[in-house]
Formats: structure tokens, C-alpha cells, sequence
């Protein structure tokens, strides 16, 4: 069976675990406050916060810009769920903006209109990593004096062209990145997420929020020659990453650019072998942009039923997944809990229906790539051309 995904992990990784357990420091310590500062120099970050998922993160970072209900929040309804939900755990309601036609992500000429009064926040999503077009967000959100919030949950290793330079997605350009660390990601801790600012003040309110509103780290508090009696100053969460899943991100995060590297070289094959499949829409990345093809999602023709697709290719040992989701589309939102921009959700709703998830992964062989891209081939056929082959 050829997964869709799987994590680039070994001895390293390992060895790193093995290190922080027997240092007798296990939850939120030296390892964590080493992987912050190591991950911030990688994507050109003032500051990073490490937290326990990428879903606290953007809680965290809606609950720090004083989100709260009666509130609105612009974003995208074509994202995994967590995006919407973590407005919905502030009391908030999430407004959803369409995507671009030709790309997953939120389209820049709707947002404007999706503004109203009520409006607290914009939170863009770089969906499956491909970088969403800040050049016209980061003036649209800065001139209404709205915070933009990127979740850059798939996103990590990605690129933009900004201002003249490439830059790493994460620097931020908004005034908050959130990124995940979950094992479909291309840098996995296992489960865990991280928060990049520019922001000294909120980077610090970060740090309070994460640990239960508490005045100082239990490191701190341990490390003091004095006894010393911590405070709670504010409504917190128990949103902590440990030492243990901290010590195997670094050695992660050492992994990345190979992997980075790996996955765009893979990604162009599929694009050059599957060009000419008639059946299949292969994604482009735009002149500006460098994602780190967390996934490759292709969108089948119209006339293709996706579920038999996906069957016939697990039959073949070819495991898939649906594109990205609606958050509207699911129970989870029923009408009352969300409204929609103008102009509607129409190439969301398209795109989601029609997209299929392709394995691409470190160690995929080019192998295994051809067997993907021909067992493709033949499952878009009619059921008796594809026995013929």
C-alpha cells in the first residue's frame, strides 16, 4: 500500500526523545524555549510560541486580539474545520469568503465586501501550503485596522515573494502565523503547533494564555533560588507543548529544507506525467509564490464520480483522500452559526466535490510515483477500457 502520507522520521528523532526523558525535564521547559528560538530563525520570525496543536494556536491568537461573542471573523469555509472552529470557541461567527478560481485559497478581490461593523479579524488559510496572496491582504486588512492572522497550519518551509524578497511564510506579514505540527505536515512533533510574531506584546500574552494565565513557567519557578509564588492574572489554557515532542521537532526542523526540496521535485513530476491525463487538473503555484506541496491535490472532471476513483485506486494499492473540505457543508454548521460573504461559496463548493488527494511523502520512490500516476490513469477510465489495460 502506498499511503498518502507519512512522517520522515528516525534513530534522530529517537535519540532526541530518549534525551529529554531521561533529563527528568518531560513538560514545558528547555527543549520547548530551544525549538522556539530554532524555529524562529528558520522562517525569519521576532518570536515563536509553542503550543499544543494548531487549533490553540489560532484560539490563542482570535482570544488575544479580544475576540469574543457578537464578534466577526473573515476567513474561508474551504479549510480543515479547526479554522472555523476556533472562531466559533471564542463565541464568534465566522464569515466565509469564497476562493480564487484556480487556487484553494481565500480570493482577495471578496474579502473587502465580507467586512462589516462587527468584523474583529481576517484569517487567511495557506491551504495544503500553497501561500495565499498577501501582497493584496496584508494592505486591505492594515487599511480597515484589522489584525490578519495566517494559519499556516500545512504551511511550514513555504515561500512568498514579498516586497521584493522571498520570504519564508511565518515571518509573519500578518501579525500572527499559526502553524501545525501534526504528522500529515511535512515537520511533525507527533501533534503540536506554533505561533510567530513580530509582535514582542502579544508574543508575551501568547505565553500567559498558553499556561493557564500563569505569571511565570514552572522552569522559572524551579530554577529560583527563592521561593517564589506564581499568579493568575487572566483566564488561561492548558495549551503547553512538552519537552519530549519539542526535542523531536528540532530535529525536524533540521530535516526541512531536504524535505522541502524532495517534495517540489517529486510535485513536478506529477505535474509533468499528469498533464496529459484529460481527466485531471494538476495545481500550479503562482510566479510569486514557492509552497512546500504539503499535499498534492488534483480536481477530477466533473464527469468522474470521485468515491469510485478512489476506490479503484485503493484496490490497486493507492491510497487517497478528498480534497479539502467546507466547513458550512458539514452538520457541525447549521445555518444559524455562519454566514456567508457576497457573492456566495460557489468555487468552494466546486472544488471541494472534485478534489482528490494524491500520496507525496519524503521517502516516496519514483517507483511508487509512476505506480500512483498509472493506477490514475486508469481508474478515470470507463470500467471496461480500464480491465483492458
Amino acid at each position: 500500500m502506498i499511503p498518502v502520507a507519512r512522517p520522515w522520521m528516525d534513530e534522530r528523532e529517537a535519540d532526541a526523545a530518549r534525551r529529554a526523558i531521561l533529563s527528568g525535564w518531560v513538560t514545558q521547559g528547555p527543549e520547548v524555549a530551544a525549538f522556539e528560538q530554532e524555529f524562529a530563525a528558520a522562517v525569519g520570525a521576532a518570536h515563536a510560541c509553542a503550543v499544543s496543536s494548531c487549533t490553540s494556536a489560532l484560539h490563542l491568537a482570535l482570544v488575544a486580539f479580544g475576540v469574543e461573542p457578537g464578534d466577526e471573523v473573515v476567513t474561508v469555509s474551504h479549510s480543515f474545520i479547526a479554522t472555523a472552529n476556533a472562531i466559533r470557541y471564542c463565541g464568534a461567527t465566522p464569515v466565509f469568503v469564497d476562493i480564487e478560481p484556480a487556487s484553494p485559497n481565500i480570493d482577495p478581490a471578496r474579502v473587502a465586501d465580507a467586512v462589516s461593523a462587527k468584523t474583529k479579524a481576517i484569517v487567511c488559510v495557506h491551504q495544503l501550503g500553497m501561500p495565499c496572496d498577501l501582497a493584496a491582504l496584508v494592505p486591505m486588512a492594515m487599511s480597515r485596522g484589522l489584525p490578519l492572522i495566517e494559519d499556516a497550519a500545512c504551511a511550514v518551509g513555504s515561500a512568498i515573494q514579498f516586497d521584493g524578497h522571498w520570504q519564508h511564510i511565518g515571518r509573519p506579514h500578518g501579525e500572527v502565523a499559526c502553524f501545525s505540527f501534526h504528522p500529515r505536515k511535512l515537520l511533525s512533533t507527533g501533534d503540536g503547533g506554533m505561533l510567530t510574531t513580530s509582535n514582542g506584546v502579544l508574543d508575551r500574552r501568547f505565553r500567559l494564555l498558553r499556561q493557564h494565565g500563569m505569571s511565570m513557567p514552572d522552569s522559572a519557578r524551579h530554577a529560583s533560588p527563592m521561593v517564589v509564588n506564581e499568579s493568575y492574572s487572566m483566564l488561561g489554557f492548558n495549551y503547553r507543548l512538552t519537552d519530549i515532542q519539542a526535542a523531536i521537532g528540532r530535529e525536524q526542523l533540521k530535516r526541512l529544507p531536504q524535505m522541502v526540496a524532495r517534495r517540489r521535485e517529486l510535485a513536478q513530476r506529477y505535474q509533468e506525467r499528469l498533464s496529459g491525463l484529460p481527466a485531471v487538473i494538476v495545481p500550479r503555484e503562482p510566479e510569486w509564490a514557492r509552497t512546500n506541496w504539503q499535499s498534492f491535490a488534483v480536481r477530477l472532471q466533473p464527469s468522474l464520480n470521485r468515491g469510485q476513483v478512489m476506490q479503484r485506486l485503493l484496490d490497486e494499492g493507492v491510497a487517497t483522500r478528498r480534497g479539502v473540505l467546507n466547513a458550512h457543508q458539514e452538520p457541525a454548521y447549521p445555518a444559524q452559526t455562519w454566514r456567508a460573504a457576497p457573492g456566495g461559496l460557489v468555487h468552494s463548493e466546486r472544488v471541494s466535490a472534485s478534489s482528490l488527494v494524491l500520496p507525496l511523502f519524503h521517502q516516496m520512490t519514483f517507483d511508487e510515483q509512476d505506480r500512483v500516476i498509472d493506477s490514475l490513469a486508469r481508474a478515470c477510465l470507463p470500467r471496461a477500457e480500464s480491465k483492458d489495460r
